[in-house]
């Protein structure tokens, strides 16, 4: 029996035994009560037949003798002035009598609120929460969700997070406190006990949640924990007949066929290590695009929603496209649940299909009733620039670096070359390993020390169009592999300013708080992958098609965020509005969601870099060479 199985069931018995104990006192309570009744009784009955009374006084009936005797068992002072030994010595017994009972219930008192009070500290009381948000598992990535999830419960009414996981109530009370900071309007609630066991997880009162995350949990094997739990949920024979909304974070992508059969249409699977993957591929060749998924995943800003709109049902998607002024549409959901981003703009929208539509909120999504402004003449026509074969640089090394590989196989042009350089122990027999999908990219790997910098100048860097550097999470803690991250970067920094060169650096950091530190090197990009797997999770919680947009959305194979030139689409010799961005983009089967223009003095506070999605379309403004267009786009 596993460590895990035999604390489940220590704690199953604890409780039952807690329960025997809590009825056991009950019963007490009422032996006491019954006792202290019969005492009373007697000596009321006892001094109405022989006529005992207090010296001076008149024999007393049955029902004052009773309540004379009961003033005595409350407190044993009140025979201090009675009179007479016959009468005194039945005062003394029922007195003795009324000492012994309650002082009995006292005790039975006192240990029952210890108890209760030892169980709440714990964290083994039940939740009797409803409408409320499930975490169970315990991460690092848990203070970035609980952080989204606290922006998102604004607008809501006594909004509840509920935690289990195999840790101290008062540990995880303590680090939240310490790392979340501001809760505003939301409570936090930390239970002890298994995510994987079914008893345990009555506790949090899953049947009357709104949604639940499981976390990929520390440790070994934690794909299986995920699965277990998620099993747990949906096979519960207590379970409620309506389906539950759960968002799962799996590490390896073998495991998904396994969880999708377990959570069924219940479940949003969250592909931690290919989705930074991808990320890290996608951001590497397109400086800024970090930004852009921050902005989609956070709720800090806009978000994507998927909504009904019956009063664009029947028209053409790219009609449609154009009746927003505050919102961007870029797909539909189909009555099967299938997500279709950027369809063909003569699609037409059919009754009861859902829109995904890109806005501030969703009180913010209406249609526009006004004819956009368009400038015909400053729309441009396409020029297709011919693929040019590229350059790319790895510099260390993770379980993320061979799906890192494969995927940037899949973009570039004939011609192309990886470099790999690292230091783990494992990575040449990964490149071994690579199987790559297309011919077009040639690998090498060199092993070097990545934090020194006469190793990384060997490798003439400036001759690379684009660096990614792995953090080195395998085989060191969060913040060392950080800090060598850091070592490398800085290292980068200097080379290019010696070569008089700007390098394309994207750089991998698992812990955001590094961000701000990552920020001295002036790397293009920073990739914080347990920020971006947590604001995943989040959204998935709050939306049920999030996982299936963003899966359409990294794969190569489906309409994908790009950013071009402005100068491609528009004439920017003069001021235009975004609606004749976006139908120079609709013309060429593509949806504009955005822009990114950097000025000098210009306010940058969530640190995007300049870029700006889902900008108001009728606003006139002035662009220049060095401003992009952020697109949605088959290639």
């Amino acid at each position: 029996m596993t460590n895990k199985t035999s604390a489940s069931w220590r704690a199953r018995l604890r409780y039952e035994f807690d329960k025997s104990m809590a009825g056991g006192a009950i019963a007490l309570i009422g032996w006491l009560a019954l006792i202290s009744l019969v005492v009373i009784t007697l000596a009321g009955a006892f001094l109405a037949v022989t006529g005992i009374a207090p010296e001076g006084g008149e024999p007393v009936s049955f029902i004052e003798g009773t309540w004379e005797s009961l003033m005595r068992t409350f407190d044993a002072g009140t025979m201090g002035g009675d009179q007479g030994w016959g009468f005194r010595l039945v005062a003394l017994a029922v007195t003795l009598a009324g000492i012994f009972v309650f002082s009995a219930l006292i005790g039975v008192i006192s240990s029952g609120l210890e108890n209760k009070l030892d169980e709440l500290r714990k964290g083994r009381s039940r939740v009797l929460e409803s409408d409320h948000t499930i975490i169970l598992n315990w991460s690092t990535s848990i203070f970035d969700v609980i952080s989204e999830l606290v922006i998102a419960n604004q607008s809501r009414q006594r909004p509840r997070i509920v935690i289990m996981a195999n840790k101290d109530k008062v540990e995880m009370e303590e680090e939240i406190a310490d790392k979340v900071g501001d809760l505003k309007n939301t409570k936090i609630i930390c239970r002890s006990g298994d995510p994987t066991d079914l008893f345990d997880l009555s506790i949090v009162n899953p049947h009357t949640s709104r949604s639940i995350i499981v976390l990929s949990p520390e440790g070994d094997d934690p794909d299986s924990q995920v699965i277990k739990s998620v099993l747990a949920l949906v096979n519960d024979p207590q379970r409620r007949p309506e389906p539950y909304m759960i968002a799962a974070e799996i590490r390896d992508a073998q495991n998904t066929e396994v969880a999708r059969i377990v959570g069924g249409k219940e479940l949003q699977l969250v592909l931690a290590d290919d989705l930074i993957s991808r990320i890290v591929v996608h951001t590497s060749r397109q400086s800024g695009l970090s930004a852009v998924y921050t902005e989609l995943l956070d709720f800090d800003g806009c978000e994507i929603y998927t909504l009904p709109q019956p009063a664009l049902e029947g028209k053409p998607f790219g009609a449609a496209v154009m009746s927003y002024e505050t919102s961007t549409l870029i797909g539909l959901c189909d009555n099967d649940g299938q997500i279709h981003l950027n369809p063909p703009p003569n699609r037409v929208i059919a009754p009861g299909e859902r829109l995904v539509i890109i806005a501030e909120d969703d009180a913010s999504i209406q249609t526009w009733t006004g004819a956009p402004q368009i400038a015909q003449t400053a729309i441009r026509q396409p020029s297709p620039q011919p693929a040019k074969a590229e350059r790319t640089l790895i510099l260390g090394w993770n379980r993320r670096g061979p799906i890192i590989a494969t995927e940037l196989g899949r973009y570039v042009a004939p011609g192309s070359v990886l470099t790999v350089a690292a230091s783990t122990p494992e990575f040449e027999a990964d490149i071994a390993a690579l199987s790559l999908p297309s011919d077009n990219m040639a690998v090498s790997h060199v092993v070097i020390d990545t934090s020194s910098r006469s190793a990384l100048e060997a490798l003439d860097i400036p001759s690379y169009d684009h660096v990614l550097v792995l953090g080195y999470s395998d085989h060191m803690s969060m913040q060392s592999a950080d800090t060598r991250t850091l070592i490398t970067l800085l290292h980068l920094r200097k080379i290019a300013e010696m070569a008089g060169l700007h390098i394309n650096v994207v750089s991998e950091m698992t812990d955001v708080r590094n961000r701000e530190l990552a920020e001295v090197t002036r790397a293009d990009d920073f990739v914080v992958s347990n920020k971006l797997v947590s604001l995943m999770l989040a959204q998935a919680s709050e939306n049920e098609f999030m996982a299936a947009i963003f899966d359409e959305l990294l794969d190569v194979d489906g309409s994908e965020i790009y950013m071009r030139p402005m100068s491609d689409y528009v004439d920017i010799s003069k001021p235009v509005n975004f609606f004749t961005v976006a139908l120079s983009a609709l013309r060429r089967g593509e949806i504009a969601i955005g822009h990114r223009r950097q000025r000098a003095g210009d306010a940058d506070e969530r640190n995007l870099g300049g870029v700006t999605v889902n900008p108001n379309r009728s606003e006139l403004l002035a662009y220049t060479e060095k401003d992009m267009v952020i697109v949605l786009a088959q290639d």
